[in-house]
């Protein structure tokens, strides 16, 4: 029997829930039996393989609301959670229609070398570990395994410990189609567990912090098998003289505040030109008071509780070095801790790069605003992070939004509106600096990392003998090189 592993509810605080942690010796076991499904899973085809898929989506959309209730459990927060229970569906149709155009190859021939040919194979991984993270359960296990499915790989998914309820729907989902339950499990359990699914897969994507993500490509290091890493962000928005004030504060409050600022693409620094610094605050705060932590009741409200006890301690922590530091709470400013964990929309000024808030990943909805004299030094300051996910740039125009905004060092950078990634998926992005390690999950890149690309090559021709690598005396005038050689 694995350990047994208490679960908290972020509403009260108790623990009221549990799971069996699977160990090395079940990691090992589950790898073993999907390795067995996966070459009928990859030679079947994409159209076989779409075909089950599809008729996932038909059954995860008729558990929709069982898994939607498992997530309320699990996070605190009603509509998000509601949201991410019926995208499911859709999701994996959207894949299974995406992926003929992207996965076609074709013939063609060397400019090189004309009489040879080649066609590209796609070899899919066998066994893809997704290692996913408490802020969006359902989604973030998903993002990676999707993809990696159509590919024709086999899938374990570890979610966080911190957020297992929605397992037990959703793997009734997955059992109800039995040709996808073979290549595709769900392994509960903690760290532990998460190193266990790392020896065992040929691929690992994982999505979390920076310091767990280092252990996780140090881990797929040593075995020499490719990490797909989503690591954490320090997103900062640029306000500029001339933008729209109330534009830019409707969108940096929801892309704040939006699931308590526990998204990897929350701002968490504003930058906003000094000459317009006063007014944007006063709007950003205005706005700021007609929204409510859900603290009495998940029908009324707009900010769940702090998912994670410790992430509310270190939220508390870079708010106190703030507060020690001359920074000034325009509005909020102190957790409440009421069986569980809320913080309202907090709005901080009189901040500076000296504080752990302007530097650290906070992941709580906490608003810092600094003013900058002109673009150069806003664009220094947005820069100054070992930090690289999105980032956001307000001003008149968007030529003008644009002229800043391709000089600012992150993977993706919406302009006039903020967090766009997160409602388009077409646009492939990379993660800069710490926030991440490897190929884009968004566009057709998403499915694409999943295969290795073999070239088969074709002599139509006839094959070149020894004799051209005969020595011979150098011709007057040098040597010819071969570029063939």
């Amino acid at each position: 029997m694995g350990r047994l592993l208490k679960i908290r509810n972020p509403r009260t605080g108790v623990n009221d829930y549990e799971i069996e942690a699977q160990d090395a010796a079940d990691v090992a076991t589950t790898a073993a039996r999907l390795r067995a499904n996966q070459r009928q899973w990859r030679d079947g085809g994409l159209a076989y393989r779409a075909e089950i898929l599809r008729r996932w989506a038909d059954a995860a959309d008729a558990r929709g609301d069982a898994i939607a209730e498992a997530l309320i459990l699990d996070t605190g927060r009603a509509t998000l959670s509601r949201s991410e229970a019926h995208g499911v569906g859709a999701k994996i149709r959207r894949w299974c229609n995406d992926a003929p155009a992207l996965m076609e190859t074709r013939e063609s021939t060397s400019k090189i070398a004309p009489a040879v040919a080649f066609r590209q194979q796609l070899v899919p991984y066998d066994l893809v570990g997704v290692i996913s993270p408490w802020n969006f359960p359902l989604s973030l296990a998903l993002i990676d395994a999707l993809p990696a499915l159509v590919a024709g790989c086999a899938v374990m998914i570890k979610p966080s410990e911190v957020t297992p309820r929605f397992m037990a729907p959703l793997a009734e989902s997955i059992a109800a189609v039995p040709e996808l339950a073979g290549v595709l499990a769900l392994i509960p359990g903690d760290g532990a567990t998460g190193a266990a699914v790392i020896s065992e897969a040929d691929m690992v994507c994982f999505t979390g912090s920076v310091p767990t993500g280092r252990k996780v490509a140090e881990a797929a290091a040593k075995r020499f098998i490719p990490a797909f890493l989503e690591l954490g962000g320090k997103d900062p928005a640029i306000v500029l003289s001339g933008a729209d004030l109330e534009r830019a504060a409707d969108a940096i409050l929801r892309q704040g505040l939006v699931n308590s600022g526990q998204v990897c693409l929350s701002l968490e620094r504003v930058y906003a030109q000094a000459d317009i610094f006063e007014a944007f605050v006063d709007i950003l705060i205005e706005k700021a008071r007609a929204i409510t932590p859900n603290l009495e009741s998940l029908e009324a409200g707009h900010l769940g509780p702090i998912i994670s006890a410790p992430q509310a301690d270190i939220i508390e922590a870079q708010l106190r070095d703030a507060y020690a530091k001359g920074a000034i709470a325009r509005l909020g400013g102190e957790i409440i801790r009421k069986g569980g964990n809320w913080l309202g929309p907090t709005i901080l000024t009189n901040v500076d790069h000296g504080m752990e808030i302007m530097r650290e990943e906070t992941f709580g909805p906490v608003i810092p605003v600094m003013p900058f004299k002109d673009e150069d030094e806003a664009v220094v300051l947005a820069n100054d992070t070992v930090f690289g996910l999105s980032a956001a740039v307000f001003a008149k125009d968007t030529a003008a939004a644009l002229a800043v905004a391709s000089r600012i060092d992150a993977g993706g950078v919406s302009v006039n509106d903020a967090g766009l990634q997160s409602m388009t998926t077409e646009a492939e992005k990379n993660s800069f600096k710490y926030s991440g390690l490897g190929g884009s999950r968004m566009g057709g890149a998403g499915l694409m990392r999943f295969f290795r690309k073999k070239a088969l090559m074709i002599q139509n021709g006839a094959p070149r003998t020894m004799s051209a690598f005969a020595e011979r005396p150098v011709q007057a005038g040098g040597q010819t090189h071969d570029e063939n050689l």
